[in-house]
């Protein structure tokens, strides 16, 4: 390795294994609240292992994502999801470094900025639309269309993450090692 290649990031077992457990469980909840539309765990957990992994989080997105392909098929929407869930990751990234976004308090600003990424998801996922379905007009009419699911899917990611934020803070923190 010659002194101008970046070091690559080191990896634990645990890590990995902790890693390919989030992409997969990510897939799961997906799968397993498919029923209720728009109202999934996403954001919160890929938040959640941001605030715990940093970039190596963005390890357990491309899991996710590959099995979302693998399993529905890689569909025009899944092009949406190479992009919008690793850019959730950069949020994060953003935010986790902010006073608020740290501690036992933080589940509501994390609330906040899950639910304001479920109203982002609906522009940012017909973004592909926008080249294959009639440029601006085209896009415009999905995105309008979608509003409702986006404010469902915005309130499903307040909700949850509010809810969830902490006991899944304390799992994650048991299986890494980490002090609460």
């Amino acid at each position: 390795m010659n002194s101008s290649t970046p070091p690559r990031p080191k990896f634990s077992a645990i890590e990995i294994t902790t890693l390919a457990m989030m992409g997969a469980l990510i897939f799961a909840v997906k799968l397993a609240l498919s029923g209720i539309p728009n109202i999934q765990l996403n954001a919160p957990l890929i938040i959640l292992t941001t605030v715990f992994f940093g970039w190596k989080a963005l390890c357990s997105v491309a899991i996710y994502v590959l099995l979302e392909g693998l399993f529905f098929g890689f569909h025009v929407y899944w092009v949406s999801y190479v992009f919008i869930w690793p850019l959730l990751v950069v949020l994060a990234m953003f935010l986790r470094r902010l006073d608020l976004f740290q501690g036992e308090k933080a589940a509501l600003p994390w609330a906040v900025a899950a639910a304001f990424w479920g109203l982002l998801f609906g522009p940012l996922m017909y973004i592909p639309w926008f080249c294959i379905m009639g440029g601006w007009e085209g896009y415009f009419a999905m995105w309008i269309a979608g509003i409702p699911f986006d404010l469902t899917h915005a309130a499903g990611n307040f909700v949850f993450t509010l809810v969830l934020y902490w006991p899944l803070y304390k799992v994650l923190a048991a299986l890494t090692g980490r002090k609460t």
